[in-house]
């Protein structure tokens, strides 16, 4: 997920939503385990979007909270 990310909070869902483009219904979506959903590029299988779900009862938790998912460092001259 290099690039811009966008972090949304959704209070009644109690969603946070981590994006790097608008999602759209042409998306796969995977279960990462841990309730958290990535949604894929349907052509390439790149994570677009991220979904944590219950993220509130997450911040309550004593352990450190990680995502499942490995990025990529870009540097530019």
């Amino acid at each position: 997920m290099a690039g811009k990310l966008i972090f949304n909070y959704d209070r009644e869902a109690d969603i946070l939503h981590i994006d790097k483009c608008q999602p759209y219904p042409d998306q796969e979506s995977e279960e990462l385990g841990d309730d958290i959903i990535a949604r894929l590029n349907p052509v390439t299988g790149e994570v677009e979007n991220l979904e944590v779900l219950f993220f509130s009862t997450r911040l309550l938790r004593k352990e450190l909270f990680e995502l499942p998912v490995t990025g990529e460092l870009r540097v530019s001259n």
